[in-house]
């Protein structure tokens, strides 16, 4: 019988490349196929063996890399070859990997595209020695997605005195924010942050009186728009100076959806950042 690679109809091979019964053999050999639609249906397999898997994790394809990089049976190995993979696709790729190990996060800590950092970032179980890295990314939007993310209060403690306004935004909107830092940023600088914070967290009451007198008209109004803000702080926007603020206050919010739980197990807390002072 002739070769199936070369004189069978691509579905077929496609087919059989998908199939989860076919043969670790027959896999191997599909893995050649001229065919990059079938060489790319053997690097999504998930039973596909690593030595289909890596000449694949090279192959001129794009797609058929972007597959082998999404395969939770890649190898370790495979996907450090592909976080340094010229096209970003297939780089990002890397990223939502479950194999992806404590060392290809390593490597994507060092990477030179600035998305792969970021998505490194909002990683939930980033090791703390890699998270201390990314505190210090050159990047503000990479920092900004680590203060989003981030579950660990040393991170949270140092992003607090980040000097961009949208690192200290993004931590306005996470959660896991104490009511401590949360005081610290309702008394930040930047009426942005400020801002975020009264639409996004919920404050303790001693905060939600002295934002009813913030400077910042739009802070004031983000108050009253907020679907988070008690009812008895909304009264008293309506009586606001300013008429937007107040006329947003006596409209009634629509009510907020139930945020999904994050949850986790949390490591130890240490001493995690040598040299950092936290407060």
């Amino acid at each position: 019988m002739e070769n199936q690679r070369t004189t069978g109809d691509i579905d077929a091979r496609i087919a059989r490349a998908q199939d989860r019964t076919t043969d670790p053999t027959e896999l191997y050999e599909l893995a050649s196929d001229p065919s990059a639609r079938v060489r790319a249906a053997v690097a999504a397999h998930p039973d596909a063996p690593a030595q289909a898997l890596r000449p694949l994790a090279r192959d001129y394809d794009r797609d058929v890399r972007e597959a082998v990089a999404k395969n939770p049976a890649t190898s370790a190995g495979n996907l450090l070859r592909l976080v340094a993979d010229p096209d970003r696709w297939v780089r990002w790729a890397v990223a939502t990997n479950p194999a992806c190990d404590a060392g290809v996060r390593r490597a994507m800590a060092k990477a030179h595209d600035k998305e792969l950092r970021g998505q490194l970032a909002e990683m939930p179980e980033l090791e703390p020695e890699l998270a201390a890295i990314l505190i210090d990314d050159a990047s503000p939007e990479v920092r900004e997605r680590l203060a989003s993310h981030t579950y660990d209060p040393d991170v949270i403690s140092t992003l607090l005195d980040d000097r961009t306004v949208r690192v200290r935004k993004g931590l306005a909107i996470n959660h896991q924010t104490t009511p401590d830092q949360r005081h610290r940023l309702a008394q930040d600088p930047s009426p942005d942050v400020r801002a975020t914070l009264v639409r996004a967290l919920e404050l303790a009451e001693p905060d939600l009186q002295a934002l009813l007198n913030d400077r910042s008209a739009e802070v004031r109004r983000s108050m009253a728009a907020s679907t988070i803000t008690p009812q008895h702080i909304r009264q008293a926007l309506e009586n606001d100076n300013d008429e937007t603020v107040a006329g947003e206050a006596r409209r009634s919010p629509a009510p907020a959806p139930a945020p999904a739980p994050r949850t986790r197990h949390r490591r130890p807390i240490g001493n995690r950042f040598p040299g950092r002072t936290t407060r």
